[in-house]
């Protein structure tokens, strides 16, 4: 299968209480720009992507099922509030504050997000549930470009996936990012985290 670079703008929704709420936008401006055949999207949005042409509009569902799953209960947590805390015991409340995304590693040197929930005085509440988790996703736009991908371009988004030189965050994640995604758009799920297909 030939890998190609594609950009798409978009908007994705969710429905909320009966209405469709506006999760995360990719502008023209600014669009989301993945290579298909490797893993850096859903699935069921590349599948849906790639069969469309430059210059075509879209308009999708993605189940829950096929998109980030339900959200898992267990998946909450609450941790020792020291974890955060430097050596002089001050508290990192730059990066430590109900609603944020932050990146974690576990004992294997795994990367995985988690937003931040309720701080007390000794314990913060981590949820390890992608932020899109429990939702059908609606996307909206338009394919910007579609052609074949370079060489370089792929070991480029290789690069990223495996944590090299990409520097990125998971802001408008949707990519939230996955619990193990190496997010792109940024750094964390495909749309970097910052966008998360």
């Amino acid at each position: 299968m030939e890998n190609k670079y594609i950009t798409v703008a978009y908007k994705l929704y969710a429905i909320a209480d009966g209405k469709k709420e506006l999760l995360e936008e990719a502008p023209a401006a600014h669009p989301f720009q993945f290579i298909s055949g490797i893993g850096y999207t859903l699935d069921r949005f590349e599948k849906e992507i790639t069969a469309l042409s430059k210059g075509d509009s879209f308009n999708f569902t993605i189940p829950c099922n096929e998109a980030y799953g339900e959200r898992d209960e267990d998946n909450v947590r609450q941790v020792n509030k020291a974890m955060f805390c430097d050596a002089d015991g001050k508290f990192d409340s730059d990066n430590i504050f109900p609603g944020n995304i932050i990146m974690l590693n576990d004992a294997e040197g795994h990367h995985f997000y988690a937003n931040v929930g309720e701080i007390t005085d000794e314990k913060v509440t981590l949820d390890l549930n992608h932020p899109h988790a429990g939702k059908d996703l609606i996307f909206e736009g338009s394919v910007i470009e579609m052609r074949p991908a370079t060489n370089q371009e792929i070991q480029e988004i290789v690069n990223q996936m495996s944590g090299g030189c990409c520097g990125g965050s998971c802001g408008g994640c949707g990519g939230g990012c996955g619990e193990e995604e190496a997010h792109d758009g940024s750094g964390c799920c495909g749309g970097g985290c910052g966008h998360c297909h």
